[in-house]
């Protein structure tokens, strides 16, 4: 029997036991989205005063933003426990009814990606959200009858990407809507030197800054470059993250100045010489360079847009003169 296979993978835990590490703990720690915080500060202190639980909370915006982290928080600041699940993972009734008659008084339920939650289960949630009870029907035909169960105080705190794609009555249970949005430089900065503390990694200025420029606003990607800046370091620098070695370690990552990798430049470069800059619509452009469209979506379109290098019309999407400037490519508008 080869011996590897008794011997279990380790640094895979380690990479995720170092992921939750750098997630701070407490809002004071929580670098960035200052609006969400001042008011989360609040709601959370009036709560805490009235000895209720906090009204639900709906988070939305890009991925890697802090919906997830910022919910712990939630929790934390509120000495609750947190049950933590996902939209897609609640596949029958019975698993959201489980879910709920566990909660303790003034727990926290978080629901990631909320708005792939199957239409049946929303309706049970509804009566739980504004009544806290579940009404569930045992048996079948004439025997089949209702039981209403109680349920403990609790704050749903619901995560999505697309705010757009949720049921109006189920957006309008939420008592708290935050909008996240992609964070300064400086903002990414400070987490990239407060991560790099956390990993016991030495980074100047300079090259904290580099990273935070190329990380499309995103500390999720702030803190993957950092990581991969640091094997480069390691192996052809002397483990210090100079500047110099930074641009390094980024240029042969592919991303450039503005953060953007090769599947952004594609999108791109991908209207502008195969649809000769006319609007090209998401699904055609998904299939042309091989994405699904929620990740052009998702992802990539989001930051293209914010940095004005894309644009929306009726008709499709199309490459701003802007971005034509930044790939070195002629306007002929």
């Amino acid at each position: 029997m080869d011996e590897n296979l008794l011997i279990p993978k380790v640094h895979d835990i380690d990479e995720e036991i170092t992921e939750v590490s750098l997630r701070p703990k407490l809002l004071n720690d929580y670098i960035g989205q200052t609006k969400v915080k001042e008011s989360m500060k609040i709601y959370i202190e009036a709560a805490k005063k009235r000895g209720e639980a906090l009204d639900h909370v709906l988070l939305y915006g890009p991925p890697g933003l802090g919906k997830t982290t910022l919910s712990n928080i939630i929790a934390n600041e509120l000495g609750s426990n947190i049950k933590i699940t996902s939209g897609p993972a609640i596949e029958r009734p019975g698993d959201l009814a489980a879910l709920l008659t566990n909660l303790q008084e003034n727990d926290v339920l978080f629901i990631d990606e909320i708005h792939r939650m199957n239409k049946s289960i929303e309706e049970i949630l509804y009566p739980a959200l504004e009544d806290f009870c579940l009404d569930i029907i045992i048996g079948k035909g004439p025997t089949a009858k209702s039981i209403r169960l109680d349920l403990p105080k609790f704050t749903l705190v619901g995560a999505t990407t697309r705010v757009g794609s949720l049921s109006t009555p189920l957006r309008d249970r939420f008592g708290i809507v935050s909008k996240l949005e992609l964070y300064s430089n400086e903002d990414l900065k400070t987490i990239v030197k407060r991560s790099s503390a956390i990993l016991g990694i030495d980074i100047d200025d300079k090259a904290a800054l580099e990273i935070a420029k190329r990380s499309r606003g995103t500390p999720r990607i702030a803190n993957r470059l950092l990581k991969r800046v640091r094997d480069y370091a390691a192996v052809l620098g002397d483990g210090e993250l100079s500047l110099d070695i930074t641009k390094l370690a980024l240029d042969r990552l592919d991303i450039d100045d503005l953060g953007l990798d090769n599947t952004d430049r594609k999108i791109l470069e991908t209207i502008i010489y195969k649809y000769s800059g006319k609007a090209v619509g998401v699904e055609t452009l998904a299939a042309t360079i091989n994405e699904e469209v929620e990740t052009i979506e998702d992802v990539y379109e989001p930051y293209l847009m914010q940095i004005g290098f894309l644009a929306r019309t009726p008709r499709g999407r199309i490459v701003t003169p802007v971005g034509y400037e930044h790939l070195g490519i002629k306007y002929e508008g």
